[in-house]
């Protein structure tokens, strides 16, 4: 049992429109460095959408088997997909308490047309959902990029290029002593924005404890990926994460994933390391690290070793 906490930073992105964004910018830097995890408000995506997108969700994962069926698959290489427990549920040691739909969001033209069919306003919804969360990590890259003093812009083009929905769904679990929703990791992406509804279930780990990150109203959670890490050369950290069950409600999740291109150099960027550092990873394409992640089962202690440059 860990005790909800309300220590994750959170981050009025409002103040960020007017003179106070110089503190709003050191505020998510510091949090970045601190936590990996942070969360923030008033970030200026429409509440209405945000409640008709985890609505729409909820629908989805009511639907009757036949009709989610057709969607249903173990093939890593399907794009838009729905799957139980993990994507390696044939040799995973434990199996998770929760299933998980996931497709892309870039090009949305193209994406869109092999989402769910049901129900019938999914697609309309997801796609403004998709636009607005977008808006909102690239707006929130931007600040960081801000506070590392990187050049405007930064993050933009091919290391933000692809874009990818992730929906868990928890039912009540009969004995949540016994599994997980979703076991420790860290993103393997550049930036995630996660809306976790308003039922508790997520928690940090920092300082060698577990930190039950407290649902607040009409916020998004904001977690560095491992790519932000290693673009900053450590400065930032990405944080080991993981989602619990209940016994009472059921819990649906929505995460963003930002995502650099596959061929994009993913490399810490000179300008950020200090004259007595070392770059201390590597420079490799994506597509090899996530290669590597999926090989791990996303194994923090083990994800970013083959890319770390040793002194």
């Amino acid at each position: 049992v860990i005790p909800r906490c309300n220590t994750i930073p959170v981050v009025d992105l409002s103040k960020a429109l007017a003179h106070d964004r110089i503190v709003i910018v050191q505020q998510i830097l510091k949090a970045s460095q601190e936590f990996g995890f942070f969360q923030v408000v008033n970030h200026g995506v429409p509440e209405n959408l945000v409640t008709d997108t985890m609505n729409v969700f909820k629908e989805f994962f009511e639907l009757p088997a036949e009709d989610k069926a057709g969607i249903y698959s173990e093939d890593l290489k399907r794009p838009c997909r729905l799957y139980t427990s993990s994507s390696n549920y044939d040799h995973e040691n434990v199996h998770l308490w929760r299933d998980n739909l996931r497709h892309p969001c870039h090009p949305l033209e193209d994406c869109i047309k092999i989402w769910p069919q049901k129900p019938t306003r999914y697609r309309e919804i997801v796609a403004t959902y998709s636009i607005e969360a977008k808006k909102l990590g690239l707006r929130i890259l931007e600040l960081l990029s801000e506070g590392l003093g990187l050049g405007s812009g930064f993050f933009g083009d091919k290391l933000s290029e692809s874009l990818l929905l992730s929906v868990n769904h928890y039912p009540p679990c009969p004995d949540p002593s016994l599994t997980l929703g979703v076991s420790r990791h860290c993103d393997p992406n550049l930036l995630t924005i996660l809306h976790q509804g308003d039922v508790y279930g997520l928690q940090v780990f920092k300082d060698g404890e577990w930190i039950g990150v407290e649902p607040l109203h009409n916020a998004f959670v904001v977690n560095i990926g491992h790519q932000l890490q290693i673009i900053s050369n450590n400065k930032l950290k990405s944080a080991e994460h993981r989602a619990v069950t209940n016994s009472r409600v059921a819990r649906t999740t929505v995460a963003f994933f930002i995502n650099p291109s596959d061929d994009c150099v993913i490399e810490p960027d000179k300008s950020l390391i200090d004259t007595d550092e070392s770059p201390a990873y590597k420079p490799f394409q994506f597509k090899e690290f996530l290669l590597n992640y999926s090989s791990l089962m996303g194994n923090p202690e083990k994800c970013l070793e083959p890319f770390e440059l040793h002194a």
